[in-house]
């Protein structure tokens, strides 16, 4: 999650006209009649496996995964080795697509121009049953901020958790195949202001008019007060009736919310990756937790994450995406 997400920041999405139980075009998503929608059967994470790719990630080895730095090229190539494993296809010949970005300017010098920076972003796909359907990202950024000061900053949370359900959400598919393709896109430089998701939006992967809508995660792990957050409805209220059946069966609290306009800091549509999907006006969820005391800090790591809740989380997402490729046309 960016320093970002205390701060607001002002949106530039269109937003979706109201969509009810009956199958209406709202935006770029057209919704299936609710009776049509019907989701897959349960699946249950393993909370053993999120809880060793969060502690992989957020290991010394990896330096807390600064973009552009030598930890995080160490962590990518360990991804990278993970999704082709799973068994994702290629847009090219490689999970990489490398990027070029411009860094805020150094503090340090006045008027100074900044030197090009490079990223990599891993976008992998999961072939869906109807290939004449858009498809659904669910992207989440693997880097972090690294080393400050001599001290580590291992970046559990943020975002290590998204990265460990993003993978094991590309397992459930590739056994399990979603109507829709899933693009599995592991993101770069988010800390440095959503740079991986701006360059997969200014060229992505299959034209941006077949990209039905983003689910990023971002800090799904540390629910301090037992809750998950979904925010992107307020914009895009075709999406609600989709996934409040699920929310209302799910073991741990799932609320709506931080997503209203004028709002401040609970404004959240700006704050992480899919606030460039918002941008681009393509609709989108975003799942994750309130700030707690450890967010950007050295003491985010593997060891406070309650790992019964982190589990519960990523499988209400993995269900969420199973109820929204079944009610998205």
């Amino acid at each position: 999650m960016v320093q970002s997400r205390r701060m607001a920041f002002p949106s530039c999405a269109r937003h979706l006209a109201a969509v009810v139980a009956a199958g209406v075009v709202a935006g770029a998503l057209t919704v299936v009649p609710r009776a049509q929608a019907v989701a897959a059967a349960a699946e249950i994470i393993s909370g053993a496996a999120l809880m060793d790719t969060v502690r992989t990630l957020a290991s010394a080895e990896y330096e807390g995964r600064a973009a552009g730095s030598p930890g995080s090229a160490r962590a990518r190539d360990w991804l990278r080795d993970r999704l082709t494993a799973v068994g994702l296809r290629t847009y090219g010949e490689r999970l990489d697509h490398p990027f070029t970005f411009t860094p805020k300017a150094a503090a340090t010098s006045v008027g100074a121009t900044p030197a090009p920076a490079n990223g990599v972003n891993l976008i992998g796909l999961c072939a869906g049953t109807d290939r004449s359907l858009p498809a659904i990202v669910v992207s989440a950024h693997y880097d972090h901020v690294g080393i400050r000061e001599g001290r580590l900053f291992p970046g559990a949370d943020d975002n290590a958790s998204g990265v460990a359900t993003l993978l094991e959400i590309a397992r459930s598919c590739v056994a399990h195949p979603f109507r829709h393709d899933l693009i599995i896109a592991a993101l770069d430089a988010e800390e440095m202001g959503l740079q991986g998701a701006r360059a997969f939006v200014a060229a992505p992967p299959v034209p941006k008019d077949r990209l039905a809508v983003d689910v990023n995660l971002d800090m799904i792990a540390r629910g301090d007060k037992g809750e998950l957050y979904a925010s992107g409805t307020h914009h895009h209220p075709a999406l609600k009736p989709l996934l409040e059946p699920v929310f209302a069966r799910a073991p741990i609290k799932v609320l709506f919310g931080h997503d209203l306009p004028g709002t401040g800091d609970e404004d959240w549509t700006m704050q992480s990756d899919h606030g460039v999907f918002h941008q681009a006006g393509i609709p989108f969820v975003y799942f994750g937790v309130e700030d707690h005391p450890d967010y950007h800090q050295p003491t985010d790591t593997a060891d406070r994450i309650d790992a019964g809740f982190f589990a519960k989380a990523a499988t209400v997402i993995l269900e969420s995406l199973r109820a929204l490729d079944a009610g998205l046309k």
